[in-house]
This record gives structure tokens, sequence and C-alpha cells, in this order.
């Protein structure tokens, strides 16, 4: 049963890492991949020396950390409540009203905050002009670019990536709830001492897998919300790979940085595991 999911992940993930080469040679179109001069850590070097380096490491880290800081107990925290709500019906609308905003494609997404946010004809910004703040484009602004990706990315997804908790919530003994309300437990301490406790091993394990992206930020949303005006915190490094890579045919130097980001995602992925197996003992291994 698990043949063609090995099948896949062999032949799109493990033989596509041939071409990682590209990244320690000079890519010369008629020669191919491993026709190129081979140039070891010189477009490692250069990239570290380059004058952006240290904005696109800023940026991303920043934009990255916010994420998972503010992003990760979203769904923790909405599960829980979902979990509360007794009437089923009730409970079946909620769950489909928060999951709907995941299917959304990212440029709608994008033109809806483009839309909404709007200093002359969103909503938001009629709202903002009413309270005094005047005409303040939240997407053209270095102040406001990484509150407004964050806060519209818990938005999309929360409701969806609180599944995997609801599944683990309905896992738990119903005995469990029955023997906290006799001896006189509210809901806070029902979730505090039933719900939290039979969560944590999930929330450990996707904690070690967001820390594994913790440099691959969501390279659509960003490069759909990036203009002139709020490129200096919105520059990261997915979208200098695809400007530099895509649009400049730098090749190898593009290469070079998308492995770079890679090993450093690699590194965090093995540090939090390592430190999750000696506090919890729960790890991916």
């Amino acid at each position: 049963m698990i043949l063609p999911a090995i099948l896949v992940i062999i032949i799109f993930n493990y033989i596509p890492m041939y071409g990682v080469q590209l990244a320690f040679r000079e890519y010369d179109f008629t020669k191919g991949i491993t026709g190129g001069e081979w140039v070891g850590l010189h477009y490692f070097k250069e990239f570290i020396n380059n004058y952006m380096f240290a904005d696109l490491m800023k940026n991303t880290v920043v934009i990255s950390l916010a994420t998972i800081i503010l992003g990760f107990p979203a769904p923790i925290i909405l599960a829980l409540i979902i979990n509360q709500v007794v009437w089923k019906k009730w409970k079946k609308t909620i769950q489909t009203t928060v999951y709907l905003p995941h299917f959304i494609s990212m440029v709608v997404m994008v033109g809806l905050l483009n839309v909404l946010l709007s200093p002359e004809t969103g909503i938001v910004g009629h709202i903002m002009k009413s309270i005094g703040l005047g005409d303040i484009n939240l997407l053209a602004s270095e102040n406001t670019f990484v509150p407004v990706y964050v806060l519209s990315d818990i938005w999309q997804h929360a409701g969806w990536n609180s599944i995997i908790y609801l599944a683990a919530l309905a896992s738990v003994d119903p005995q469990l709830y029955d023997s906290a309300k006799i001896d006189g437990a509210n809901r806070w301490q029902i979730i505090k001492n039933v719900d939290l406790p039979a969560i944590v091993p999930t929330m450990i394990i996707l904690f070690i897998l967001s820390m594994g992206n913790i440099l691959n930020t969501g390279f659509e949303k960003i490069f759909l919300m990036q203009n002139p005006l709020n490129l200096p915190v919105s520059e990261v490094i997915a979208t200098y790979v695809y400007k530099i890579g895509i649009i400049s045919n730098q090749f190898s130097y593009s290469a070079a940085i998308g492995l770079f980001n890679t090993m450093i995602n690699f590194v965090f992925l093995i540090a939090m595991n390592f430190i999750a197996k000696k506090t919890s003992n729960i790890s991916l291994w």
C-alpha cells in the first residue's frame, strides 16, 4: 500500500538531488548539468559576501519566526475551542467555515488583500480613515508588511492545520472527561488537564517539522505581495533565488543559494529533534 508513495518520493525527491552538483559547477547550456567547470564553494562564498546577504537573511528569519511564533499556536487554540462545542451541527458549521480559506488560491488571496486593504476603496482603508489613521497603504509600508503577511496566513491556514489536533483530541477516552466533570473540573481545567496533555506529542512533532522549514517562507504569497515600496522588508531568499535563477539566468548561483538555505533548515531540524528527544523523549527518529 505504501509502495506508490515510496516511488513518488524517490522519483520527485531523491532522483532530482543529482542536480545539486549544479551549485558547485559553472553551468554551461551546451555542456549540461555535469559538463560545466567545477568551481567548488565559489558561489556559496559569493552569496555570503553579497551586500544583500544580511538583509535577505534578516527578512527571511523575521517573517519565518513571526509566522511560527504567532501561527503555530493558532490552530491549537482553534482546535481546543472547537472541541468544546457540544452541539454537533454548530460544530460542523464552524469547522467548515474555518477550513474554507485554505482552499482559496494564493493569487485570489493576495487579490483580496489588495482590495480590502486599499486606502481608497478597501473596507479596511475606510475603517482606518474613520478612526483617524489617515490614508495608510498597509501593503506598501515597510512597517505593516510582516503583520499583514502573518495575520492573513493565520486566517487562511489555521482552520486547516487544526484538523490534526482535532484528530488527536478525538482519540481521548471519553471517561477522562466524565471523571473530570465528576471531580468538579470546569472547562478551562478540562482543557488544561485532559486536552492539552493529549495533543502534546502531536504539537512537538509538528513543531520539529516546522523548524525544518524555518527559512522556507511562502514564495508565491510574498512574491505577489511585493512592490517597490515594501521590497526592503519583503525580499527573502526564495524570491531572490527566483530573480537570480530564472530572470537573470544565473542557474549555478541560484542553485547554491537554494542549497545553502536547505542546509540551514536541515541543521535546525536536526537540532530541534535532538532537543525534543532529550527533553520530552518525543522525536521524529
